[in-house]
């Protein structure tokens, strides 16, 4: 476990991203006797803004969205509905006014870097487009290399010279170069060691602490989330159906679904009961998702009217978030 414990007062409340009533569709292959391809609604009417300094966590099971919602957030996906509109940044942190302001961490450091490519050279591309010289360029990538606990030597070798750790760092080290306001982590650290994850999140809250980054941390560990966030968005079948301050979602979580989440939890002491419901059943297909609220084919609370309507968003206690017919 990372030693860095996140505290909400950490950022302030500024907008960097401000993602509105956003939307995806893919069409699955058609078979062959099929009249029509059956079309999966990755993210559904998706609202969620990032404050400048903070890090929002987003979690959910498999296939629930997260990785669809990163990727428009990092402008590598178009969204069919909806805006994402990234604030530039003044120039008072001294960062480089990109073209989105955004930088994205991916899940296999091995293979979102370039075989054939030096580090230095993947490192240093995004600053090649910007139109760095040479030697400036070299320079600023051997200073990123140290940054992220490599040493300057390191420039010239090939990712497979090193370990998954190091290659992670290489990928930090990239997104770092171009001084993007806004870190998008996909599973960052799960395909790392045990050993070396805790290395790579302090190493990752030791940059947005330093660099005051903004950050959307995707994970399935919620462990992980409740120490390193700032915020939590909870996302079912498309649809983000909680989101608030991290320490009220651990503390006092309000959807059924995220009760369930957090009962799955590994808890140190044997003896010690849960008082939410486990999760149970596994996800709706995305393609026929349930009418309704998404979750009520699982929910221990459901009602008629889940079945039938969509729950709007209510506002509790003033930040916490949620969408769900019990808090109408």
């Amino acid at each position: 476990m990372p030693q860095h414990h996140t505290t909400d007062a950490m950022h302030d409340n500024t907008p960097l991203l401000q993602i509105t009533d956003v939307s995806r569709s893919f069409t699955l292959r058609q078979k062959l006797f099929d009249a029509a391809a059956d079309t999966v609604k990755a993210v559904d009417s998706v609202t969620l803004h990032i404050s400048r300094g903070e890090t929002l966590g987003l979690v959910g099971e498999s296939g629930c969205g997260k990785s669809t919602l990163a990727r428009m957030t990092a402008g590598l996906l178009k969204p069919d509905s909806g805006t994402v509109h990234i604030t530039p940044d003044s120039g008072g942190s001294g960062r480089i006014a990109n073209a989105s302001g955004v930088q994205m961490i991916f899940q296999d450091p091995f293979s979102s870097l370039n075989p054939r490519m030096r580090v230095g050279r993947s490192i240093g591309e995004a600053l090649e487009v910007q139109g760095m010289p040479r030697a400036a360029r070299r320079a600023r990538v051997e200073h990123l290399l140290a940054v992220v606990g490599l040493a300057p030597e390191h420039y010239d070798r090939y990712p497979h010279e090193f370990s998954g750790g190091q290659r992670q760092r290489i990928a930090i080290a990239r997104a770092l170069a171009p001084q993007a306001s806004l870190l998008v982590c996909d599973e960052p650290v799960s395909a790392l060691d045990v050993s070396v994850q805790a290395q790579v999140l302090n190493l990752l809250a030791d940059l947005r602490d330093s660099l005051g980054l903004s950050m959307l941390f995707i994970s399935h560990d919620l462990s992980v989330v409740r120490h390193f966030c700032h915020r939590v968005a909870v996302m079912y079948l498309g649809r983000i159906i909680e989101t608030a301050p991290r320490d009220m979602i651990y503390n006092a979580p309000l959807h059924p679904y995220t009760k369930a989440l957090l009962a799955s939890l590994p808890v140190p002491d044997p003896d010690a009961r849960t008082t939410h419901t486990r999760l149970q059943g596994e996800p709706p297909s995305p393609v026929s998702p349930p009418s309704g609220c998404h979750f009520h084919p699982r929910c221990p609370h459901a009602m008629p009217h889940c079945r039938t309507h969509i729950p709007a968003e209510t506002v509790l206690h003033g930040r916490h978030r949620v969408r769900c017919h019990l808090y109408a």
